[in-house]
């Protein structure tokens, strides 16, 4: 007679198949891995991972929520632990930003270097991606209102995070050599702020 499962089995059971899911498709990307694999490396049958999840697509976009969830809340205690100062909170963030991305390698590659979409498909990996944007046009509008900036704070926060993901991609790929990650994203930040600026001005005395 089949043992029955427990609300905390199938919780334990999914987790579990959720970490390896991470790991593979950060590997070997999406076409690289299949159902069987999976069920391998778990040490079940083919059709186990079919109880929990309806296909491979419902595991890599399930993993891809999590991860976004994970580096949601890593941001956001970055800017709960930063000073008022709109720099500062742009600092933090970028700070965890790259801590996340060194410590959470696998879970970083999932979510930017996958080629699936992130849509409604899924119900909650659009608003888990879109919830983990808002932290980086959050911190331009910051900017933007304490008079830093005097560009499009959608544009600048979009384009700090393209750096941002530039930097980390170039340090995973291990590009940087001598350079150090830190330095290269203050002064990339700091060129940014530069060349945003308002313009200062000048008026001739009379």
């Amino acid at each position: 007679m089949p043992r029955y499962l427990t609300e905390q089995d199938i919780a334990d059971f999914r987790a579990e198949l959720c970490k390896v899911a991470t790991e593979r498709f950060a590997r070997f990307g999406y076409e690289g891995v299949t159902m069987r694999q999976l069920a391998d490396a778990l040490g079940c049958s083919p059709k186990t991972p079919y109880r929990y999840f309806k296909d491979k697509a419902d595991i890599l976009a399930t993993v891809r929520a999590q991860a976004f969830e994970k580096f949601s809340d890593a941001l956001q205690a970055a800017v709960a632990g930063a000073s008022g100062d709109p720099v500062s909170k742009a600092q933090a963030v970028g700070e965890a930003y790259f801590r996340f991305a060194m410590q959470n390698p696998h879970a970083y590659r999932i979510m930017f270097d996958i080629e699936a979409p992130i849509d409604e498909s899924h119900p909650e990996l659009g608003p888990k991606a879109r919830h983990a944007a808002t932290f980086i046009t959050n911190t331009a509008e910051g900017l933007a209102e304490a008079g830093l900036i005097d560009v499009d704070a959608t544009l600048f926060g979009w384009s700090m995070w393209a750096a941002s993901h530039g930097l980390v991609m170039l340090q995973q790929a291990g590009m940087l050599h001598d350079l150090d990650y830190r330095t290269l994203a203050r002064f990339h930040g700091a060129l940014m702020l530069k060349g945003a600026a308002p313009a200062k001005k000048t008026g001739k005395k009379r």
